[in-house]
């Protein structure tokens, strides 16, 4: 319990350097753009695309405590310039708890494609299934279990490709000299 401490303290004094600040600001910048240009609607309850990278990079980088505020103001700001529907908070609110889920997983330990894949299936189950489509059930008036299906699909489709995604940005980041070693 002491190291988790450590840990939410550690991150939330990242938040405090200048490095860290513009480093988000650039990673905000590119989920925006990619939320524009890589994102494909399939229907009103499916939803693919890349703009989630940009907040693993900061959950990584920077820990929990930063993730989860990156991603409240990122996920409003998303909502602000590309609003798709009425502003709902129950999605920020699961935005940052995949954040902290990431920032717990990722942040000052070993990284190798395993945790980064065990970590993005327990998003995607509690998070992406689980949360996000009760909030579409609640706020398009389907049945929960009508859309989950197709929900739970498309995530078992995507936890793969987005978790490979991610780990070969990471190793690019390391080997330019942009990240910590990701001591596999």
């Amino acid at each position: 319990m002491k190291k988790f401490g450590s840990t939410l303290l550690s991150s939330a004094r990242e938040i405090k350097r200048l490095r860290t600040l513009t480093l988000c600001a650039v990673l905000a910048a590119l989920a925006v753009a990619l939320n524009y240009v890589a994102s494909i609607n399939i229907g009103p309850y499916i939803k693919i695309g890349f703009s989630g990278i940009p907040n693993q990079l900061v959950d990584w980088l920077f820990g929990p405590v930063t993730g989860m505020l990156f991603a409240a103001v990122l996920d409003v700001l998303k909502f602000a310039l590309k609003p798709d529907g009425v502003f709902f908070f129950g999605y920020t609110a699961s935005a940052m708890l995949a954040a902290f889920i990431y920032g717990v997983s990722y942040y000052k330990r070993p990284l190798n494609f395993w945790r980064v894949l065990i970590t993005k299936a327990i998003v995607a189950i509690i998070v992406n299934i689980g949360l996000n489509t009760l909030w579409l059930s609640m706020q398009g008036g389907k049945a929960f279990f009508a859309i989950l299906p197709a929900r739970a699909l498309k995530n078992a489709i995507m936890v793969p490709i987005d978790s490979a995604v991610f780990y070969l940005i990471a190793i690019a980041l390391e080997k330019a000299g942009i990240s910590k070693p990701l001591r596999r």
